[in-house]
C-alpha cells in the first residue's frame, strides 16, 4: 500500500476473524517494525510471541482485571490513571479493589486469548534515555524509544491486510506478567499487541484537523495552516 494510505487507514482494530495468521507473515511484520527509530539506536525492546493456550488464558484473565479498573475510571467520568495534579499522580483516583470485583464485559478482553497474535512488547528500562526524569510532572518520555517500534508493527501489519490495536492495559499487572513471561529484572511492559484479520476494515477514521492541534510560536498563538 501507498504509505500515506496506510497512515491514514491503520485504526485500533479489536474485532478479528478465527483466520490465522501464518508465523511467515508475522515475521515480515516483525521484519519491517525493526527499522523503528530509538533512542541512540539501541533498540531496548523484545518481543515475546505469546502462542501457548493455557499461558494466553492467564494473560487474559490477567487482562480483565486491568480492563476492570479502566472502566471504574471511565464510569466516574475519569481519564484512566491520569495525572490529574498539574501533571503528577497522587494515587488511585477509585477503589481499585472494588474495580478489580466489579464485572465489565467486553468482548476483546473476555476473549482476548482467542486473538490470532498475541505480542508482549517489553523494554529494557537502562536502554531509555528518559530526559524528563526528575521534572516536577508524570514521565512519558521514555517511550520514544519503544512505542515508534510498536506501530510500526501496526503500520507493517496494515500494509499485510490485518488489523491490530497497541494496549496497555496489561501493565497495570506486571508483576504477575513478569512471572509469566519470565522477564528479569530492569525489564518492563511496555504493550500488548493484538493482530489479526479484522472483521470489518475502517478507512474512514474521524481525527482533527490540523489546525485544531498546532499553534505558531506559542501554545496559544495562532492556528498552522498552510
Amino acid at each position: 500500500m501507498e504509505l500515506r494510505e496506510v497512515m491514514r487507514t491503520t485504526p485500533a482494530t479489536r474485532e478479528f476473524t478465527d483466520e490465522a495468521v501464518p508465523d511467515e507473515v508475522l515475521y515480515g511484520i516483525l521484519d519491517a517494525a525493526r527499522f523503528a527509530p530509538s533512542g541512540g539506536n539501541r533498540q531496548g525492546w523484545q518481543v515475546i510471541v505469546l502462542k501457548n493456550s493455557e499461558l494466553r488464558r492467564r494473560i487474559r484473565d490477567l487482562y480483565v482485571l486491568a480492563w476492570r479498573e479502566y472502566m471504574a475510571h471511565v464510569h466516574a467520568g475519569l481519564v484512566p490513571f491520569a495525572p490529574l495534579d498539574h501533571g503528577r499522580w497522587a494515587g488511585p483516583a477509585v477503589d481499585l479493589d472494588e474495580a478489580r470485583a466489579t464485572p465489565a464485559p467486553m468482548p476483546f478482553a473476555d476473549h482476548l486469548d482467542e486473538v490470532p497474535v498475541l505480542l508482549a512488547v517489553v523494554v529494557e528500562l537502562s536502554q531509555l534515555a528518559v530526559m524528563d526524569n526528575g521534572l516536577d510532572r508524570q514521565s512519558i518520555v521514555g517511550g520514544a524509544s519503544v512505542y515508534p517500534f510498536c506501530h510500526n508493527v501496526l503500520l507493517a501489519a496494515r500494509d499485510a491486510g490485518l488489523g491490530g490495536v497497541i494496549t496497555t492495559a496489561l501493565c497495570r499487572q506486571e508483576p504477575a506478567v513478569k512471572d509469566l513471561l519470565g522477564f528479569p529484572d530492569g525489564w518492563a511492559l511496555a504493550a500488548l499487541v493484538a493482530l489479526g484479520h479484522p472483521v470489518r476494515q475502517v478507512t474512514r477514521l474521524r481525527r482533527q484537523p490540523v489546525e485544531g492541534f498546532t499553534s505558531v510560536d506559542r501554545f496559544d498563538g495562532r492556528p498552522f495552516r498552510a
